[in-house]
């Protein structure tokens, strides 16, 4: 498990990782926003070099998510798009999905509404 720092009573972001049917699962648990970003770009980039990088980013435990986490996770898409993985995002709350579609996000990298939809091929 990955965590940040308790910033200022904030609550921290904590990250899993396991693997699933041949993807890494990463799940996200707390605020994605400026504060937190870092941690999870280096988790989810890890993997980058992986051939073909396949990875599902569950935000079912994300309440809130500024554009901070919308680079991340372009930034992880970019990365995979030339070994022919992915990434797909799953069970993200309302409030995290309505950024995600106001900024056109969902286009690009695709949205499931659970995890085990995600993980399908």
């Amino acid at each position: 498990m990955v965590s940040d720092n308790d910033v200022a009573g904030r609550p921290e972001l904590f990250i899993e990782e396991r693997f699933v049917d041949g993807a890494r699962v990463v799940s996200v648990r707390g605020e994605i926003d400026h504060d937190g970003k870092d941690v999870l770009r280096s988790v989810l980039l890890s993997g980058a070099g992986a051939v073909p990088a396949r990875l599902v980013v569950d935000l079912s435990g994300v309440p809130f998510m500024d554009s901070s986490g919308i680079n991340v996770f372009v930034a992880a898409h970019q990365a995979v798009s030339g070994t022919e993985g992915w990434v797909r995002i799953a069970a993200a709350q309302e409030p995290v999905l309505r950024v995600l579609e106001l900024v056109g996000v969902d286009a690009v990298i695709t949205c499931h509404p659970t995890l085990e939809q995600a993980l399908r091929p």
